[in-house]
């Protein structure tokens, strides 16, 4: 584990969701130089298919083929992702570990609990961690305190719901390898008899795939593209550099 502080920081409930939802902004990120991160809240043992054994190793390759500089899977109970002070200390610990300027969460609505939970419960984490007066201690023996720290800039990865996104990353050129970061996950997206009627069949995962993200990309005047939201106006120095054609 590298002690050099990462550029940008995407969180998730499971080991995929990044994959699913921004790994092409991860790789374009890496890609152009940036320390990157993938922070998974549960090991998966809940899933309908493969171990939490089989992710690891699966997530493993999956953060090899995006560049990722480091990932890390905490041991919060899959299917019970809760916004708890102890859950925000084991978030807040890595933010102040990894000390990311830029964190990605996922959107705070959604189908699954653990997905906006996931959001509420990385954005009050990001908040205890730069609490001066709160001491997180480092995992070694020495017991050295975290300084505090908070993410300059926190962007929601929309992907899993329905909304008009802030803005789009360009990912034409990174589509491949985030298609390939995703089928790293064997044991997910193989055609299997568990979870037949909630897995779409391999066949149709890279339509799917490809169509969000050309969907996207439409909305950005790009091939492909990942869609986020942020909460903040955004600031504009220069009308005439604005990206995308109005009519």
């Amino acid at each position: 584990m590298s002690t050099a502080p990462l550029d940008i920081l995407a969180l998730a409930a499971h080991r995929d969701d990044v994959e699913q939802t921004c790994g092409g902004t991860l790789l374009k990120m890496a890609q152009r130089g940036y320390r990157t991160g993938i922070l998974d809240l549960t090991q998966g043992e809940m899933g309908t298919r493969g171990t939490a054994e089989d992710r690891a190793r699966e997530a493993a390759e999956a953060a090899r083929i995006l560049y990722v500089t480091w990932r890390q899977a905490l041991d919060i109970p899959d299917g019970r992702v809760e916004n708890t002070w102890e859950n925000r200390l084991k978030v807040a610990h890595v933010i102040r570990e990894q000390r990311p300027r830029v964190l990605i969460l996922p959107y705070w609505k959604g189908r699954h609990p653990d997905h906006y939970n996931a959001s509420t419960l990385g954005y009050e984490a990001c908040f205890a961690a730069g609490l001066a007066k709160l001491v997180i201690t480092r995992q070694a023996a020495t017991a050295e305190p975290l300084p505090p720290h908070r993410p300059f800039k926190i962007i929601y990865a929309t992907l899993y719901y329905d909304i008009r996104p802030t803005f789009v990353v360009d990912i034409t050129d990174q589509f491949e390898a985030r298609f390939q970061s995703l089928m790293a996950y064997q044991s997910q997206y193989s055609d299997q008899e568990a979870g037949k009627d909630l897995f779409p069949a391999r066949a149709e995962i890279r339509a799917r795939v490809e169509a969000m993200a050309r969907h996207y990309g439409m909305l950005g005047g790009v091939t492909y593209a990942e869609p986020f939201l942020q909460k903040e106006v955004g600031l504009v120095e220069d009308v005439l550099a604005i990206p995308v054609k109005s009519i």
